[in-house]
């Protein structure tokens, strides 16, 4: 079994449930899982954790994001992207570039954004695209996101292409309906394209027939993450002949009266845990009152070697 993360280029048309499908029948295991839905119309980068990875899936949701956005304004729509119903057209003859860029701009920060009922939020253990598609609108409470920075990237009025890098749990097509708001005119998104997620650029990312190419060629372990690296600022602790069985059974194990003191750990901080021969075991975590090393997260045990 492939144990490790997989950074795939979701290509437009395909859900991010599509993509986990195909990955199973590409490297012939039902252990997968994605790690933030993509619309079906956007694409760019999907990470995709396999085996014991999927451990890391809600990690890896909480990554800020970056993408690339076209912007339409003078249209809303009730998907608020180009592919949904048209409710509104209006006129954008006098919107000028420089009051565009500046209501663009005036995004920037924390915003109170209002999900779409096109999403997969959930309100009374329901999907609200579920109740969309029986055409029912129910009040949705706004939820903090925070945009980190907007790059207007070319502007052609109406339309406007921008790199937006966001937080977690921020809808584009949202925000590009909020600026045509603002604007006065209405605004919806007319493509998508997700560039970066956490560690993972859209230039390391490979499409599921390129995936498919390198299993046959015996070169996919070259596109698979090992689980370890997903830590690469945490520091290595290898386990002796008594903290070893602890560690793989999840149990605490002592601190610094086993480790060389000049390591120095600081309470709180997060380590990776290795048996004897170099293989990874978990995350730790270090507590300075007990002197020990607590499991926060458990990747492998004796029986998945």
């Amino acid at each position: 079994m492939i144990h490790g993360v997989i950074n795939v280029y979701k290509e437009k048309g395909f859900t991010s449930h599509d993509v986990v499908a195909r990955l199973r029948g590409i490297v012939r295991q039902k252990k997968i899982g994605h790690t933030g839905t993509l619309d079906p119309d956007a694409e760019g980068v999907l990470p995709v954790c396999l085996g014991k990875a999927t451990r890391l899936c809600d990690m890896l949701t909480d990554k800020d994001k970056t993408y690339e956005a076209v912007l339409l304004l003078g249209m809303e729509t009730d998907t608020q992207d180009i592919s949904g119903g048209v409710i509104e057209k209006r006129s954008t003859s006098h919107l000028g570039e420089e009051a565009v860029r500046m209501a663009i701009l005036n995004f920037t920060g924390e915003y109170a954004q209002i999900p779409p009922m096109y999403s997969a939020v959930k309100i009374g253990g329901r999907k609200l695209y579920e109740l969309a598609r029986e055409g029912k609108v129910v009040e949705r409470k706004a939820r903090k996101v925070c945009i980190y920075d907007i790059r207007i990237l070319d502007m052609r009025l109406p339309k406007v292409r921008m790199e937006i890098r966001c937080s977690k749990g921020t809808y584009i097509r949202t925000l590009c309906h909020d600026i045509g708001q603002s604007l006065g005119c209405g605004g919806c998104m007319e493509q998508l394209i997700r560039t970066q997620v956490g560690r993972f650029g859209i230039a390391g990312s490979k499409r599921l027939s390129e995936i498919e190419k390198m299993r046959d060629d015996g070169t996919l372990a070259k596109a698979v993450v090992p689980v370890d690296e997903m830590f690469p600022d945490y520091r290595k602790v290898v386990a002796d002949q008594i903290q070893e069985p602890l560690a793989y059974n999840g149990n605490a194990f002592p601190g610094r009266r086993a480790q060389d003191k000049a390591d120095g750990f600081e309470d709180g901080e997060y380590v990776r845990v290795y048996d004897r021969d170099g293989h990874f075991i978990a995350v730790y975590e270090y507590r300075t009152a007990e002197d020990t090393f607590k499991v926060k997260k458990m990747f492998f045990d004796r029986n998945s070697r």
